[in-house]
């Protein structure tokens, strides 16, 4: 499963998702415009450790705290399956959260 985050503010939240309990991974970035301040990284998680629904609802945490006017600049945040498939973290429930980590560790 990979994360697309962009936005200014794109590694704190990357390194936050890499650093959560029950979740392996690392992070990347993919690219840098100075001119727009735009940043995009990729976070991609190896392995699913802890329950599904105990990192459905971190993830669900972090897209309120995104969401939050004083909190990083975040653009947006996809969440890719390894089949291709893209949830806008901004649009996800915490149901469609947990049944697409559910796919990803089985």
């Amino acid at each position: 499963m990979q994360i697309e985050i962009q936005g200014a503010d794109a590694i704190k939240i990357a390194q936050d998702i890499v650093e959560m309990e029950g979740v392996q991974g690392s992070y990347e970035v993919i690219s840098e415009e100075e001119k727009e301040g735009t940043l995009a990284t990729i976070a991609t998680i190896i392995g699913i450790i802890s329950g599904t629904i105990t990192i459905a609802e971190k993830f669900y945490q972090l897209k309120r705290k995104i969401d939050s006017p004083e909190t990083p600049k975040i653009e947006r945040v996809f969440i890719v399956s390894k089949n291709g498939d893209r949830l806008l973290l901004k649009d996800a429930t915490l149901e469609q959260l947990q049944k697409l980590l559910e796919q990803e560790k089985s």
